[in-house]
């Protein structure tokens, strides 16, 4: 194998592309780290596609291709009115409709919206499903919010943005904040609006009105498919390994779920004020039923388990594993802890979040070989079976679980595979951060290419 080569002079177009990038947008910081990421990748892929540069695809990818930001107003439950501010980037539909979910955190901003829309686009790309990548959200914060308060603000949301999406158009989904509640409130208005059940609008739907199996476990599970993926490629297994997954939403239980189902045994999980530490292995149901049902903090773990640990603050990376799933939010993991992880014996990191670990942390992770699955291919299993509940939608069916689970691991063994197989091509065996951008972006590049310029 001959590793691919990379122009000087392409490298110095890359790096003037970047310098429009942060010029165009200041202050998205996120969005700045996103597109580094992806543009470090690419000079082997300019260099044998002198093309893409021609027809400035990098330019026109980097750009969203619209941009929606508008007020939500809403009123809470002493009568007070509240304004929050509403985002949907439709970042790029070159291989089909704009995908990707809604978040619902006082963190979002333009730039945070930005750089998950950009990680989209390749996310979906490399599903291998037509759907083209979008983010939306806002600042605001449901925890804390009655039922009441949530609806009203979800109704006001939507109020707006349902002009702007459709089946075929632009179809949200749920992310932080935002669950089968929230999504479930925006369907109601949105039906209510325009006059029609157009079930395929959202997808994270509950299941007795349009929702998918296995949509709920997908993210989390997915991200479960590809460490096992990537440890058979090293002759290993998940079976009796040692975990950590951070965070205790969605995507943590259902990681946690599908390790404790492989014969991992999970140690620890966390939320923004702790981390808990079970040297027992972490009562799933325990959890579920804390954050899911009751919507607690992961604090009161250790009232049910006194052996547990609690630790305020503290950082779950410090704990020694031999497998490690980001699931909680960007940059969680930094170089220092990247570095401790692989000190401690960590073997295989696959990320559960979108961009969890800092490009620090990146660096160590594929200085020290270990097994490390990008977000925007290992967490991918979410909006691959978004795309599948939109099948299900437009046909008016609705598969079994069985069958639902198999088609996901079959699509995360696909990706695994192409972009263990587009690392070894460009000369970067092993290099999963290498597969994946290039992999994601060379579909895109090409449906680009055929669309002409649009």
């Amino acid at each position: 194998m001959v590793e691919a080569k990379s122009d000087p002079k392409v490298r110095e177009k890359i790096d003037t592309i970047y310098k429009e990038v942060l010029s165009r947008n200041p202050g998205e910081t996120e969005f700045h780290q996103a597109v580094r990421e992806v543009l470090d990748c690419l000079g082997p892929v300019l260099t044998k596609n002198p093309e893409f540069l021609e027809r400035k695809i990098i330019r026109r990818i980097c750009e969203p291709e619209r941009q929606i930001i508008f007020r939500v107003p809403w009123q809470d439950d002493k009568g007070e009115v509240q304004i929050n501010r509403g985002f949907r980037v439709q970042f790029n539909s070159a291989l089909g409709p704009y995908k990707g979910g809604l978040r619902f955190h006082p963190s979002v901003y333009l730039g945070i919206i930005k750089f998950l829309g950009f990680e989209q686009i390749f996310k979906n790309s490399l599903t291998g499903l037509p759907i083209g990548g979008a983010k939306g959200g806002s600042d605001f914060d449901p925890k804390g919010k009655s039922d009441d308060e949530v609806m009203r603000f979800c109704q006001s949301f939507m109020t707006e943005l349902c002009g702007h999406i459709g089946s075929d158009t632009d179809v949200p989904a749920g992310d932080i904040g935002v669950g089968g509640r929230e999504i479930g409130y925006m369907f109601g208005q949105y039906k209510r609006i325009m006059k029609r059940h157009e079930s395929g609008v959202l997808t994270g739907k509950k299941l007795n009105w349009g929702g998918a199996l296995v949509r709920t476990e997908a993210t989390g599970y997915g991200a479960v498919f590809f460490i096992d993926e990537m440890l058979k490629a090293r002759k290993d297994t998940i079976e009796g390994k040692t975990c950590l997954v951070s965070g205790s939403g969605n995507v943590a239980i259902y990681a946690i779920e599908k390790l404790h189902q492989l014969g991992a045994k999970v140690v620890a999980c966390s939320d923004s004020n702790g981390v808990i530490y079970d040297k027992n292995g972490i009562d799933l149901d325990l959890v579920k039923q804390l954050k899911e049902v009751e919507r607690r903090r992961i604090k009161e773990y250790a009232n049910h388990h006194k052996h547990a640990k609690y630790t305020e603050n503290g950082t779950i990376w410090d704990i020694p594993c031999q497998i490690a799933v980001p699931s909680a939010t960007q940059n969680e993991i930094s170089g220092e802890n990247a570095l401790k992880l692989v000190k401690n014996g960590c073997i295989a990191v696959s990320e559960g979040a979108n961009m969890p670990t800092t490009p620090e942390g990146i660096h160590v992770f594929l200085e020290s070989k270990i097994a490390y699955g990008p977000g925007k291919a290992a967490n991918a299993g979410g909006v691959a079976t978004s795309a599948l509940e939109m099948q299900q939608n437009a046909s008016r069916d609705s598969w079994t679980f069985e069958y639902t689970e198999r088609r996901l691991a079959k699509i995360m063994a696909n990706i695994h595979q192409l972009c263990y197989e587009t690392a070894e091509e460009y000369g970067t065996p092993g290099n999963y951060v290498n597969g994946a951008n290039i992999a994601g972006f060379i579909k895109v590049a090409r449906a680009m290419v055929d669309h002409g310029l649009v």
